[in-house]
């Protein structure tokens, strides 16, 4: 009998302890972007300055599909002790960090942490939700991003501000103990686990390197080595070659950490297809369009923070309503819906002019956020029900590994775009001794870091027809990234018009 050794106490203290552990990797990715730029001015390492964010993602999109697989097979508890304890103990080591060699080291093993506790969480979840409330229950994890969405950029300035910035890191310290002692006394076993099973070692290994490989190239590609060229190729090559024998290992490995014959199950293929999609749109926007908000509108940082927080906040109600009243209509049907707020709102950004109000931007991210919650949450649930209970932590986590790499995808295509269009300007101002006067650090900051560009600190370096230039040069290529989203946006529809029908159950 499902949830026979917890009780309701009990559920509610794992509930506190897990959206606790969950709160822990929200808050430090998000208060990172307040840090970073003092973290740089005190240690230097300009040139590294993306990896300290891309060794994080790296690391938590590898350990997600391997924590989900060891859920199946090991004790819940046991996992996530040690999920949290690496992300505790890879937090003390960033606060001590005496360069940024050691930050970036300490940033890999916070991400294999957060990525333990990303996958747990939603396992933990849905293991303990009381019948018929596990649409819910997790959707009390989107209340979580919402207050953490709110909190990281504030609470980040407000550290750096009055103590240090390795008190972001040291701030894991308190509520990392509090998520371990909940969890070793309150957390039991709730589901049964599968026995005599052999761990697919040359799986995770072969599947580690072809999303190392695929992530190095997104993120690097165009920014720190040229689309083209022999970087480039090497790293495409190592995805290519990782993926084939990652293909073939899980065809014959006993107990795969994911079962190919997953994919041929509607639920599970055109289900983590949606959320891959639906990611590819949100982060896309994340990254760009403040780009568009501060440059083309001319708006402050807060200005853009408060826009940007319109995604994050429809995001979060969206999954949270959905969670109240998913029983009023299927999980199809809600996912449709939701694809249909995220196309509405992609075909808004094309009407985005120089003269769009802050309160027009503000609502249209507020529609794609809540598309993206409701899309996000239905096709959680949709991609659990469509495999035995036994599988959940694969189901789980495949879900978020795709909602991981849309969005890392997506970032990286998008980045492409734009920095196309700026490379071209600079080098059209460069033949024509435009920035003959212009600092060369500027120019190749601009170059590797686009989102800087409009910054106040670089926009002094700009003389008036630079500046000119390159925001029209931006405003193109945003426009261009405005119509990828939309085109996206259409397909994720298209995926989730296929899903499965019927009788739809949030609890299996």
């Amino acid at each position: 009998m499902k949830n026979k050794n917890i009780t309701v106490k009990g559920r509610y203290w794992v509930i506190g302890a897990a959206l606790l552990a969950l709160f822990l990797g929200a808050l430090d990715a998000l208060i990172m972007t307040a840090a970073m730029p003092t973290i740089i001015a005190d240690m230097g390492g300009i040139h590294v300055y993306s990896w300290v964010y891309s060794a994080y993602l790296l690391a938590r999109a590898v350990s997600l599909p391997i924590f989900g697989k060891l859920a199946d097979l090991l004790k819940t508890r046991m996992l996530f002790l040690i999920s949290i304890s690496i992300f505790l103990v890879s937090s003390i080591v960033a606060g001590l960090a005496p360069d940024m060699t050691v930050l970036i080291f300490a940033r890999v093993f916070q991400g294999i942490g957060a990525g333990g506790n990303f996958a747990l969480v939603y396992i933990v979840l849905a293991d303990i939700a009381p019948p018929g409330k596990r649409a819910k229950t997790l959707s009390l994890a989107s209340s979580v991003w919402g207050i953490a969405s709110v909190l990281g950029p504030t609470l980040g300035g407000f550290i750096v501000t009055y103590f240090s910035w390795r008190w972001v890191f040291f701030i894991n310290i308190p509520t990392s103990l509090l998520a371990i002692a909940l969890i070793a006394i309150f957390l039991e076993e709730t589901r049964p686990k599968k026995t005599e099973a052999e761990l697919d070692i040359a799986g995770a290994v072969t599947l580690s390197l072809s999303i190392l490989g695929l992530l190095t190239l997104m993120m690097a590609g165009g920014r720190d080595f040229a689309w083209l060229s022999l970087e480039s190729a090497s790293l495409a090559a190592v995805t290519v070659i990782a993926g084939l024998g990652f293909y073939f290992v899980e065809k014959r490995a006993a107990e795969p950490i994911l079962e190919l014959r997953f994919f041929k199950l509607r639920g599970f293929s055109i289900g983590n297809g949606s959320v891959f999609l639906s990611s590819f749109v949100i982060f896309s926007l994340f990254a760009y369009a403040p780009l568009f908000i501060q440059g083309a509108l001319g708006k402050t940082p807060m200005q853009v923070g408060i826009a940007m927080l319109s995604l994050s906040l429809g995001w979060s109600a969206g999954s949270f309503l959905l969670g109240q009243f998913s029983y009023k209509f299927g999980l199809k049907t809600a996912a449709i819906m939701g694809a249909v707020f995220l196309s509405v709102g992609s075909g808004f950004t094309l009407t985005f002019t120089n003269l769009t109000s802050m309160s027009g931007c503000f609502w249209v991210f507020l529609l794609i956020g809540a598309g993206m919650g409701i899309v996000t949450l239905s096709t959680l649930l949709v991609v659990q029900n469509s495999l035995d209970k036994s599988d959940l932590g694969v189901a789980t986590t495949s879900h978020q590994f795709a909602r991981s790499i849309g969005g890392t995808l997506g970032v990286g295509i998008c980045g492409g775009l734009v920095t196309a269009k700026i490379t071209s300007a600079i080098n059209s101002l460069s033949l024509s001794g435009a920035l003959d006067r212009l600092p060369a650090d500027i120019i190749l900051q601009i170059r590797e870091h686009i989102e800087r560009l409009f910054q106040p600190e670089f926009q002094s370096y700009l003389p008036p027809h630079v500046k000119t230039a390159l925001q029209k040069s931006v405003g193109q290529g945003l426009e261009a990234v405005f119509w990828l989203v939309l085109i996206v946006s259409l397909i994720c529809l298209t995926f989730c018009l296929c899903l499965p029908g019927g009788k739809d159950s949030d609890d299996r």
